[in-house]
């Protein structure tokens, strides 16, 4: 199987302003405020207990060494509060150990960008943190430590083992990239061989409940060519969905229906999954893990099915944003088409995950619609998780908000019209770190004779092919220019965006295929790419019943929305005008439109033509609504 890899975050020194701004406001606002966050130290906001619970399971495990016997608790809920537990049992969720994995991994992510000895010092204390929470046999989670080491693994279902050993493996494959130390990468293969012999052939047969062991064992493989850790991943994903489940076996259950094992992405051997569904982020994980598993081990008919089921996301259940997941229950993917603007979940780590699937799809597969999607989910539904200060954040990333409704309805109460300081169940504020400060990789993929250009930004990029200097004016004009100091001859392959209708390079005669342009490199070169971003008005499959007779506004990768500060309150009323004429103003766009006049009070009156004035509308990009107040917000509008 011919794959690329991703060229190095290391490798890529990013000076687009755009880019620059979102990974400095990471490092020098979103790191440490998250810090605070994990230590409670965040007035008002829900406290995280994930610090507190690493440093109580230390002390527990110093007290067995010497003998001493420690309190046995409950390991039966999901949450633990301290209002109704005892002080020295585990706090928060069962999974909230990953929530410390992820801000290490943004920092290792960050100190590649910048060096900061500070924030590196930091990091090291956390990393020593984990490592004195590490049990003899190589195991590490707080929960279990904590309340009752005798219960490890007895409900890999519900209780994210797997799940945080997952984000402690690719925080300390990343630390040991950015800064060369190895103890937490140490502590974790200890952790990952364990887990290795305790699920072995000869082992349990189980695999995670919530995905993301697969991926992760793949990193380590990455790391240290140890074909145990792909052998395992493989274990995973050809055990999952097969009968009789594991999960009956464990909880001693006889389900009597698949349908309850659809929220796992259980309910078939995963060879036979086509359509996505389930828990949305928990799908993602998986497939990001059977992507990476069929490229390593050469399955075609694995990589058939992650193609079918990326296809079945972007096709029929992924919102323009890039947001999938759209049912608050179970945070799910419901059927094609299903895609409610006011009721959306679109969890942000759902549209992360959806990147993670992308990128590593994009490796086994030279097909821009790959990082059409990434760049889709970049600009949009990712970056509305995060505040423009990094202090606030969004779980649930909706396209249509009425604050009353949010409040009063009990059907929209998973959305919020302003972003929170901090979750309790904190998955996403460091995911978004983590996958900011390492946007680096996720521009450029290479085989051994390709350079391949998946996202366009300013930065300098090295490879064993060439140095390249980027200068990007992509969010503008659409113009980038590439100076090329070639190593060696090698062909350089130009993704042409899903949103650009026209086109043109310095270089003539590309040789298209698969939405890249490719060219022949055999010296030093220069080429020019323009890709001239239009304002487009789009509409949605008219299965989508919630859009019919509405259309988006989009400007390259934005996705554009009306907000009421801009526009007034009830934008329901509010249609754009026939053929509009838009302008720009270099960040938000303005068009005529018609408002119309609601007279008197009556619930329901005959039938007559709406009464309409002419405005003037005015629609910011998606990713900035919310950043000026509590207001009305909408990405679709009547046309």
């Amino acid at each position: 199987m011919n794959c690329s890899k991703p060229v190095s975050n290391k490798n890529v020194k990013i000076t687009d302003k755009f880019w620059k701004e979102k990974t400095e406001l990471v490092r020098k606002k979103v790191i440490p405020y998250q810090w605070k966050a994990l230590n409670n130290e965040i007035e008002n906001a829900e406290p995280s207990f994930c610090v507190r619970n690493f440093r109580l399971a230390a002390e527990i495990l110093e007290k067995r060494k010497k003998g001493i016997e420690t309190p046995v608790f409950s390991t039966g809920e999901w949450h633990y509060s301290y209002k109704n537990e005892n002080e020295n049992s585990f706090f928060g969720w069962v999974f909230q150990d990953s929530d410390l994995a992820k801000w290490i991994e943004a920092v290792s992510y960050s100190l590649q960008n910048t060096e900061d000895k500070n924030l590196e010092s930091l990091a090291d204390s956390a990393v020593d943190l984990i490592c004195a929470a590490q049990a003899e046999n190589g195991y590490i989670n707080t929960f279990y430590t904590i309340n009752n080491p005798k219960k490890a693994f007895s409900n890999l279902r519900d209780h994210h083992e797997l799940y945080c050993f997952g984000h402690l493996a690719e925080a300390g494959v990343a630390y040991y990239y950015a800064t060369g130390k190895s103890k937490l990468l140490k502590a974790v293969c200890r952790y990952a061989d364990f887990i290795a012999d305790t699920f072995g052939d000869n082992g349990i047969k189980g695999y995670d409940g919530h995905e993301i062991a697969e991926m992760a064992l793949i990193k380590l493989y990455e790391a240290t060519e140890n074909k145990k850790y792909l052998y395992t991943a493989k274990l995973f994903i050809d055990r999952r969905g097969t009968k009789p489940y594991y999960f009956d076996i464990e909880h001693n259950e006889n389900s009597g229906s698949d349908l309850n094992y659809f929220y796992n992405q259980a309910h078939l051997p995963v060879r036979q999954q086509k359509e996505a569904v389930g828990h949305a982020v928990r799908a993602v994980y998986l497939y990001s893990g059977m992507a990476d598993t069929a490229r390593y081990t050469n399955d075609k008919e694995l990589l058939d099915t992650c193609k079918a089921l990326f296809d079945d996301i972007t096709n029929k259940k992924m919102y323009i944003t890039g947001g999938i997941g759209s049912s608050c229950v179970g945070e799910a993917f419901t059927f094609a088409y299903d895609l409610p603007n006011d009721l959306a979940y679109a969890e942000t780590c759902a549209s992360i995950g959806l990147v993670f699937f992308a990128r590593r799809m994009l490796q086994a597969d030279y097909n821009s619609k790959y990082a059409d999607v990434m760049e889709r989910c970049l600009y949009n539904g990712i970056l509305s998780g995060m505040a423009e200060d990094g202090k606030s954040f969004f779980y649930v990333n909706p396209l249509e908000v009425h604050p009353q409704a949010c409040k009063n309805d009990s059907r929209k109460r998973h959305v919020k019209s302003t972003r929170q300081k901090w979750f309790d169940c904190a998955c996403c504020p460091p995911n978004i770190a983590r996958l900011l400060s390492d946007y680096g990789e996720y521009c450029f993929t290479e085989t051994d004779n390709v350079f391949f250009v998946n996202l366009y930004q300013s930065c300098t990029v090295t490879s064993d092919k060439a140095d390249i200097e980027i200068q990007s004016d992509y969010l503008q004009s659409g113009k980038v220019t590439f100076n090329i100091n070639t190593k060696k001859p090698f062909k350089i392959a130009f993704r042409i965006p899903y949103w650009c209708n026209y086109f043109e390079f310095s270089k003539s005669n590309p040789f298209i295929k698969n939405g890249y342009a490719y060219f022949d490199i055999d010296e030093n070169d220069k080429i020019t790419a323009c890709f001239k971003p239009e304002i487009k008005i789009i509409k949605c499959n008219p299965n989508v019943r919630e859009n019919i007779g509405k259309a988006a506004i989009t400007r390259g990768p934005f996705v554009y929305c009306l907000e009421e500060k801009d526009n007034g309150k009830n934008l329901h009323l509010l249609r754009l005008a026939h053929n509009p004429k838009f302008f720009f103003n270099g960040e938000s766009i303005t068009a005529k439109g018609y408002r119309e006049d609601f007279c008197g009070n009556a619930l329901y009156t005959e039938y007559s033509e709406a009464t309409e004035k002419l405005v003037e509308l005015t629609f910011i990009p998606y990713y900035k609504w919310a950043n000026r107040g509590e207001n009305e917000m909408s990405v679709y509008i009547r046309y």
